[in-house]
């Protein structure tokens, strides 16, 4: 069930109160987190996370594993917004499956390199993907709490990559079949644009879905993606909240309406934001898929009463 904010609230109490932590936030620390060893800075939340809430991004894994049991071969995922590997490592572990990481932030890059280097299933490009060419020419990171969210200023020098540049450059990714997007409010223009680029292989999506982050991120409206995906065939979807914990299925052309209630920031759900996951009308693999992680009917408040 949905976790409280009460919940969330001892868990950043937790992760921020050793006085160690704060002084020596970028020390590297090797830790066993969530089936998988990580090289990570002190100040990164992800094990205070996992520690607090068991089902804190096993949803993507979960997708990821009841996908690759439909499949001849092996499964091809694209991580955006890969950060440390944690996600593209538990995923290989439990699948088997390929994974391209794309990292923008050259601080978590080199934590990711470290952590799946050697490894032949994931590999890593290191580079701001960008919808199309000569989009976000001017975006610099900003480091909070072990993710980076991208500002647009004039500053801004990182690698760019297009997303039809990336498929390119990855022929063996042709026939994608996961798309995991957490960009900090980039992804209501990525996604579509990723699923615009693999129309021809139809691959679920996973995303974050932050409307607040993604207008002060991007400046756009974040619901316009819904009618994107529409228009590719998109017409599914299964929610959780932003601990993992399933709020339930949804019609795609139910999307705009209900994230009415993520802005402004919702009181007493225990959530800001969303995780997505979208299959087309015609993946029946992946609609079965969803069935079992997220059974019922979209409920705002999940399970929590």
């Amino acid at each position: 069930m949905p976790s409280t904010r009460a919940e969330r609230a001892i868990t950043l109490v937790r992760a921020n109160t050793p006085p160690w932590r704060r002084f020596m936030p970028n020390r590297t620390v090797r830790k066993h987190v969530q089936g998988v060893d990580l090289y990570l800075p002190w100040s990164h939340l992800l094990p205070d996370y996992a520690k607090s809430r068991a089902s804190y991004g096993q949803n993507l894994v979960e997708l990821a594993a009841g996908l690759a049991k439909d499949l001849d071969g092996r499964l091809k995922v694209l991580d955006i917004g890969a950060n440390i590997g944690d996600s593209a490592l538990q995923i290989s572990k439990r699948t088997g499956a390929e994974v391209l990481c794309v990292e923008g932030d050259p601080y978590w890059a080199e934590y990711l390199h470290k952590n799946v280097d050697g490894n032949p299933l994931v590999h890593v490009a290191e580079f701001l993907l960008t919808p199309a060419e000569g989009e976000w020419d001017n975006s610099s990171p900003v480091r909070v709490g072990g993710t980076t969210k991208f500002v647009q200023d004039a500053g801004g020098a990182m690698p760019r990559l297009s997303v039809a540049k990336l498929r390119e450059l990855h022929p063996e990714f042709e026939q994608l079949r996961l798309v995991k997007s957490d960009t900090d409010g980039f992804d209501a223009t990525l996604v579509p644009a990723v699923a615009e680029s693999w129309r021809d292989a139809g691959p679920v999506l996973f995303f974050e879905f932050d409307p607040i982050l993604t207008r002060e991120a991007d400046k756009r409206d974040p619901n316009l993606m819904w009618q994107r995906l529409i228009d590719l065939g998109y017409t599914h979807l299964a929610i959780w909240d932003n601990g993992g914990d399933p709020l339930g299925q949804l019609p795609i052309d139910q999307a705009a309406i209900q994230a009415k209630t993520l802005e402004p920031r919702p009181v007493g759900l225990g959530y800001y934001f969303w995780d997505v996951a979208a299959c087309r009308a015609d993946d029946a693999a992946a609609r079965t898929v969803f069935d079992q992680l997220v059974p019922l009917p979209f409920d705002i408040r999940g399970t929590r009463r």
